[in-house]
This record gives structure tokens, C-alpha cells and sequence, in this order.
């Protein structure tokens, strides 16, 4: 374990097992964190992980740093994290500190100028963000806000919106979400049996209507009635 703690030199087996460490730490520090893709990373989110980072990275990189300090410091940064989520909860004050209200920069078809510089974005930046969302026309825009995550809501007009089957009085099935019973070629016997259906059922199914066995499915889902989907493994 000396080289856990500040050394002169460490040999290449030895900073093998500081970033074999450091790299299960950083893991565990997310998994209580909580997982956020970093588009949706917030204000505390982003302090956090830029500052974790910067700690572990230190005695991966410097022999005369001992580990002691970062795994000290990144245990207390979690903790004060999750006082501050806690907090958030709490106190609608805090709340709005580290996630402030969206704010509103298209209004009925006419873009709020004053809100893009509040929201530190350009005009390009905006369009290009209507483009991602295929909105060729502002004026058919309701509202758009800019959310505190960095992203653009967008809301159209209701005489541009698409119609709904409910809008023409037509009755859908309700929705099913497809449930993988095969992947790669095995079987998932707990999906099937959510379905309850059995491995012999579907082996005679795979054999009857498509002429095949499992080990040559690459993919396969059913939904709440029973119909199968079947995508093959092509060589």
C-alpha cells in the first residue's frame, strides 16, 4: 500500500493501482451523485464534476501526493453536494439559486430581444436551435423558453400544431411498449414470463412463422398482444 501515500518515485505497477483506485472512487462518487447526461448537467452538477475531476487527477499525475487528501476531499465535496440537493428541496430561495427560472425569449411569433442577452445567447444561436427543431417560421411560436439545463423549450401555436387522432374523434389502442425477449441470440426468460409466455412458445413460434431458431436473432420484442418482432443476424 506505500503507493497509496507520498512518494519519491512510484514504479509503473504502482500508478497502475493509484488510477485503478481513483477510477472506482470516481465511479462511486457518481453512483451516489446520480447519473445526468452532460447536456442536462446544472450549476451544482457541473461545479461538482469539473472539481472531482480536478482532485483525482492531481495523485495520478504527481508521485509526491499522497491519496489520502483527494479521496478525504472528494468524500466531503459528495456529501456537501447531496446537503445542497437536500437543501434545494427545502428552501424555494436556494431552489432558484442553482436552478433559476426558464426565461421566456419567444412570445407569440416576436422574439423577446432583452431576454437573449439575459439569457447570454445570440440571435444566430437561437435560429440554429429552431433549425434543430425544424421551426421555419417564428411566427409560428407560441412561446420558447430558455431552460436552465441549456436548452431551448418550444411550443407552437395550436393552428400549427399537427392533428391528433383525438382531435378527429378517432379511438387508438392504447399504447404498448414492445418488451426484448431475445437479444443476440438468448433468450430473456424473465421478459417472457412479464408476457406470460413460455421459451417453448416462442421457440415454436420462431420456428413456425419465421422459419428460424434463436441463435440466429439478433433482436426480438413482443407487445401486449402478443405480435413479435424479429430482426435476424445478417453475416
Amino acid at each position: 500500500m506505500d503507493f497509496f501515500y507520498s512518494q519519491e518515485s512510484l514504479t509503473i505497477i504502482q500508478w497502475i493501482l493509484r488510477g485503478i483506485i481513483a477510477y472506482f472512487i470516481l465511479l462511486l462518487a457518481v453512483k451516489i451523485l446520480g447519473q445526468r447526461s452532460i447536456s442536462q448537467l446544472r450549476l451544482l452538477d457541473f461545479i461538482i464534476a469539473i472539481t472531482l475531476g480536478n482532485i483525482l487527477a492531481h495523485p495520478l499525475s504527481d508521485e509526491g501526493l499522497g491519496m489520502t487528501g483527494s479521496i478525504t476531499t472528494t468524500t466531503v465535496l459528495v456529501i456537501m453536494y447531496i446537503l445542497s440537493l437536500q437543501s434545494t428541496l427545502k428552501f424555494r430561495i436556494i431552489e432558484k439559486f442553482f436552478s433559476p427560472s426558464p426565461i421566456p425569449i419567444i412570445k407569440n411569433g416576436d422574439i423577446i430581444y432583452k431576454n437573449l442577452s439575459k439569457a447570454k445567447i445570440s440571435l444566430d444561436f437561437l435560429l440554429s436551435e429552431l433549425r434543430v427543431e425544424k421551426i421555419d417560421d417564428i411566427k409560428k411560436i407560441a412561446v420558447a423558453l430558455w431552460e436552465p439545463g441549456g436548452r431551448i423549450s418550444v411550443f407552437l401555436d395550436t393552428s400549427h400544431q399537427a392533428l391528433t387522432p383525438k382531435d378527429m374523434n378517432i379511438i387508438k389502442s392504447p399504447f404498448s411498449l414492445p418488451v426484448v425477449i431475445i437479444r443476440e441470440g438468448d433468450i430473456d426468460i424473465n421478459a417472457l414470463n412479464d408476457v406470460n409466455r413460455t421459451k417453448e412458445w416462442l421457440i415454436d413460434t420462431l420456428n413456425n412463422n419465421y422459419k428460424t431458431k434463436v441463435k440466429n436473432v439478433l433482436l426480438a420484442t413482443i407487445d401486449s398482444n402478443y405480435n413479435i418482432q424479429v430482426y435476424l443476424k445478417h453475416n
